[in-house]
């Protein structure tokens, strides 16, 4: 277990690198850079533009490089360092910007995450077990309406309805009065009223991905003739669920997860947007309409490199829970 963990991460390297040569790619596809943004804007409001000042923007953000040269300044920076360079929209160290930025984007993705599986996980056994009942056509209807809706399209509901109704604003993470008090439990108790509605957004999608998923497994497990003989055992229903094909159809779940944090993580940048959220998705928003590329970068970069950990995160897991993938494929990995 121990040489297949450190072979799964020695391949996480030349992937991350990848990742990473990629990421500055993108963010340099668009025409144009940063500065000639800049530029654009002082030219629409009808302001000088020294030249002197272009040249000097230009050296100090090392425009006039190739793309080769930024690119090795850039990730030499943050391996040593790292340090993911400087933001030019906000006018301050990216790292800066992700500090207060990325511990409450993964806070709220993780929780998002805990919501889905606690609600996913019973309900598809159920609706499994009762088969064509009227919950299982609830659910399944349920189901399909987390996965057509978008997240974004609901959050703009909540708003709407929280507004006109109930004439609550539930934009942010706090109520405008509290965002400049320190911590107290009044502070606490407004950032939890707000806290649920980004939590149950995006949690809608993914808990309907699970029951859909834990749904059929358990289906096709429930089938096989090994469920039979347990009953003709004399164990009880309960019994023979728990212990049989619920850690089997479980499988295909715990092999994504590491999936579905990327996918709270970064799938919710629209929510957030429009949520006005103080997390990471709106900076990111930000940074690709001024072509931002450092901060742009480092939030595609941290993205790619959560996919590959929760990759391996998913391979762990999975082979701790189930001894066909431990002895089957992992002794020989």
């Amino acid at each position: 277990m121990v040489s297949y963990i450190i072979k799964r991460v020695m391949r996480m390297i030349p992937q991350v690198l990848i990742i990473s040569i990629l990421a500055f790619i993108v963010i340099q596809l668009p025409p144009g850079d940063y500065l000639t943004e800049y530029l654009n804007r002082l030219r629409a409001s009808g302001a000088s533009i020294d030249e002197a000042e272009v040249e000097r923007l230009t050296r100090m953000y090392g425009l006039d490089r190739p793309m080769s040269v930024q690119y090795l300044q850039w990730i030499g920076n943050i391996v040593t360092d790292l340090d993911f360079g400087y933001s030019f929209s906000f006018n301050k160290p990216v790292n800066d910007i992700l500090l207060s930025r990325m511990g409450t984007t993964f806070f709220i993705a993780v929780l998002s995450f805990i919501v889905s599986w606690g609600l996913a996980i019973p309900i598809g056994i159920y609706v499994a077990v009762k088969q064509y009942s009227i919950a299982d056509y609830f659910f399944t209807l349920m189901g399909f309406f987390g996965l057509a809706v978008p997240g974004f399209l609901l959050a703009l509901v909540v708003m709407y309805v929280s507004w006109s109704k109930f004439g609550v604003s539930v934009g942010g993470l706090n109520s405008p009065e509290y965002l400049v008090l320190p911590w107290n439990w009044a502070r606490i108790k407004d950032f939890i009223g707000h806290l649920w509605i980004p939590v149950i957004i995006l949690a809608i999608g993914g808990t309907a991905n699970v029951i859909r998923t834990l749904r059929a497994t358990m289906l096709d497990e429930l089938r096989k003739p090994y469920v039979m003989v347990a009953r003709s055992k004399g164990l009880s229903e309960m019994g023979v669920l728990m212990r049989y094909p619920v850690p089997i159809a479980l499988n295909p779940l715990i092999s994504t997860i590491g999936w579905l944090l990327v996918w709270f993580f970064s799938g919710g940048m629209v929510v957030e947007v429009v949520l006005n959220l103080p997390t990471a998705g709106p900076v990111l928003w930000r940074a690709l309409l001024g072509q931002d590329m450092y901060t742009a970068g480092a939030y595609i970069l941290i993205t790619g490199v959560l996919v590959t950990v929760g990759s391996l995160i998913s391979d762990i897991a999975l082979a701790m829970v189930d001894p066909r993938v431990r002895f089957g494929k992992l002794e020989g990995a």
